[in-house]
């Protein structure tokens, strides 16, 4: 198609085979869209999407949402349905007086998907369609920093927020091709952490070992029944201003990518949407608790406090 269509935050062009995303790089730009739009463009193969939709927004907005097929984008993999609808890359927003113009490119595109008719997009991805963030990527984590280079991924514990049992192991060195896979909790849920899964399934450390050294970031216990977050040395907990969405999750997404590239076939994400997920009352309770000490130290405001308890509530 070659058009393009500008909304706020950023551009869609519309190409015969594909949508190519632009963001913009202001200061009001959401920060995972600028560490994307850093990178250059995203390119959006048709193939990569499941459907096509266009609904009214918030104070005279219309939103263009092109959803992306399962297995089709490693960072929609890795997110797993935890990130906010603000930072949603395949969500693009309009003043609503362009509402005619966006209805015009949303059935050009729904026709554009709709010529391949051999393509069940209701059915996962082979592949990934779409690409990760290059690496080297490194970010800061509450226990240690990550890097990883495209075919090792580094943890470095930082003394002052490690548990002993994370020392006990040692800085962690391992390759790609050890690996099937990531989990990643968002650090919005103020438990958040990234989780390096082995093929051997083999766990850092045993979960009776959880006594020692206890920061108040607990990482909690994964879908796989792993060791907590703060205890097994496969994973780096975040915390406030440690590993934020920007930063971690672009991480996971190309690790992801990596593990296909070794492996030939995509990467396993065990990982469902965890914020619609019902969470056990006593994590739910940690997580206010820890919400509560933020609040009292001043890091937290009191509608941010009073908003984010409102949501852990409704996790129940």
């Amino acid at each position: 198609m070659g058009d393009v269509l500008t909304g706020i935050h950023a551009t869609w062009e519309f190409e015969s085979d594909s949508v190519l995303i632009r963001f913009e790089r202001g200061i009001r730009t959401p920060k995972l869209f600028q560490a994307l739009g850093a990178r250059g463009e995203r390119r959006i193969p048709h193939q990569a999407l499941e459907s096509v939709t266009l609904t009214p927004g918030k104070r005279g907005t219309v939103v263009l949402h092109a959803a992306p097929r399962a297995g089709a984008d490693p960072l929609a993999e890795a997110a797993a349905g935890q990130l906010r609808e603000s930072v949603d890359p395949y969500r693009l927003v309009l003043p609503a007086e362009r509402e005619s113009l966006a209805a015009y490119f949303a059935d050009e595109l729904r026709s554009a998907l709709s010529r391949d008719r051999l393509l069940r997009r209701e059915d996962p991805a082979e592949r990934y369609l779409v690409a990760a963030p290059e690496p080297p990527l490194h970010f800061k984590a509450y226990d240690g920093k990550a890097s990883f280079d495209g075919e090792r991924v580094l943890f470095r514990w930082f003394w002052t927020g490690a548990s002993s049992a994370k020392w006990k192991a040692g800085d962690q060195n391992i390759p790609v091709a050890d690996l099937q896979g990531v989990e990643w909790r968002s650090p919005d849920l103020f438990d958040g952490y990234l989780r390096l899964l082995r093929r051997d399934g083999a766990s850092g450390t045993d979960r009776t070992e959880c006594t020692d050294r206890t920061h108040g970031q607990d990482g909690r216990h994964g879908t796989d029944g792993a060791a907590r977050a703060d205890h097994d040395p496969a994973a780096v907990v975040f915390g406030l201003g440690y590993g934020p969405v920007h930063e971690s999750l672009p991480f996971a997404a190309a690790v992801l990518e990596a593990v296909q590239g070794t492996s030939g076939s995509r990467a396993a994400v065990p990982v469902p949407a965890l914020a619609a997920a019902r969470r056990d009352p006593a994590d739910v309770a940690d997580s206010i608790r820890h919400l509560g000490e933020l609040h009292e130290a001043g890091l937290v405001t009191d509608e941010e406090f009073t908003a984010k308890k409102a949501e852990l509530l409704e996790e129940l």
